[in-house]
C-alpha cells in the first residue's frame, strides 16, 4: 500500500517520493487517487487554516489558489486550458484533437484560466469567512471529490486516443476498483461536512458523466487533458456549492 500511494503521490504532485514510477503502475493504482487527495487537502488546508488567522480573506483565496496550482506541478490546470481550446475549436473530431495538442494556449484556454482562478480566489476568500476549520474541511473534501470525479471519468469513459490518459481509462474498466474508490470518497465528504459534502459530491458526479458525453462527442472519448480538466472543474465547482451552502 505504501509503494502505491508513493506511486500516486509522484504523479499527482511535486513531492519528493524519491522514485520515478511505470505509468501504467500508476494507473493500475488509480482508484486510490482519493487517499492521496486528503494527504494534498490536509497539507493545503492546514496551510490556509493558519493564513485564515492573520491576512485577509483575499489575500488567502489567492495564495491557496496558487498553492494548488504549485503542489500539483500545474498539469491539470494545464489540461483544462488544453480542453477549452479542444472544445471550442469548430470543426470535426480530428481538429479538436489538434487543438487539445497544441502545447500554445489559445484565446479559450486563457479565458478559461483568468476565469477559473478568479472564481477559485474568490470562493476560498468566501470560506474563510466561515472560519479556519471549516475552511480547512472544505478544501479536503474538495480536493477527494476532485480526485475520485478523475477516477469516475475512467470508469465511464472510452479511450478517445493512445497517450498519456489511455493506460488509466483501460485500468479503471473494473467495478471493485470504483466501488473501492466510492467507499473512500462518500464518507469522506459525509463526515467532514456532513450533507453538503453528500450534495458537492453528486454534483461533481453529474458533471463527470456530462464530460464523458461531451468528450466523446467532441473528442470520440476521454483523454488525458479530459480526466485533468475533471480535476479542476470539480474542485471549483465543490469550493462554489460548499460556500453558497455553508454561508
Amino acid at each position: 500500500m505504501v509503494k502505491q500511494i508513493r506511486s500516486l503521490i509522484s504523479f499527482l504532485t511535486i513531492l519528493p517520493v524519491g522514485k520515478n514510477y511505470d505509468i501504467h503502475y500508476i494507473a493500475k493504482n488509480m482508484f486510490l487517487f482519493p487517499v492521496v487527495a486528503v494527504i494534498i487537502g490536509l497539507m493545503i488546508g492546514s496551510f490556509a487554516f493558519g493564513l485564515s488567522m492573520v491576512i485577509q480573506p483575499l489575500f488567502v483565496g489567492l495564495i491557496i489558489t496558487a498553492s494548488l496550482f504549485i503542489i500539483t506541478g500545474a498539469h491539470h490546470t494545464d489540461a483544462l486550458s488544453d480542453f477549452a481550446d479542444g472544445l471550442m475549436t469548430k470543426g470535426g473530431k480530428d481538429l479538436k484533437r489538434k487543438a487539445m495538442s497544441d502545447p500554445n494556449t489559445g484565446s479559450a484556454g486563457l479565458a478559461t484560466l483568468v476565469l477559473y482562478f478568479i472564481g477559485s480566489v474568490i470562493a476560498i476568500s468566501m470560506l474563510v469567512d466561515l472560519g479556519g476549520f471549516k475552511l480547512l474541511m472544505v478544501i479536503i473534501v474538495s480536493e477527494v471529490i476532485a480526485k475520485y470525479v478523475m477516477v469516475l471519468l475512467a470508469y465511464k469513459g472510452i479511450v478517445a486516443w493512445e497517450g498519456i490518459g489511455s493506460p488509466f481509462t483501460e485500468s479503471m474498466k473494473s467495478k471493485t476498483k470504483i466501488i473501492i474508490a466510492s467507499v473512500i470518497t462518500v464518507p469522506i465528504a459525509y463526515f467532514t461536512i456532513g450533507i453538503p459534502g453528500l450534495y458537492a459530491l453528486g454534483a461533481a458526479a453529474l458533471i463527470a458523466f456530462i464530460l464523458v458525453r461531451i468528450s466523446n462527442k467532441s473528442f470520440g472519448g476521454v483523454s488525458g487533458d479530459v480526466l485533468g480538466a475533471s480535476n479542476e472543474i470539480t474542485r471549483l465547482s465543490s469550493f462554489m456549492i460548499l460556500v453558497s451552502i455553508l454561508s
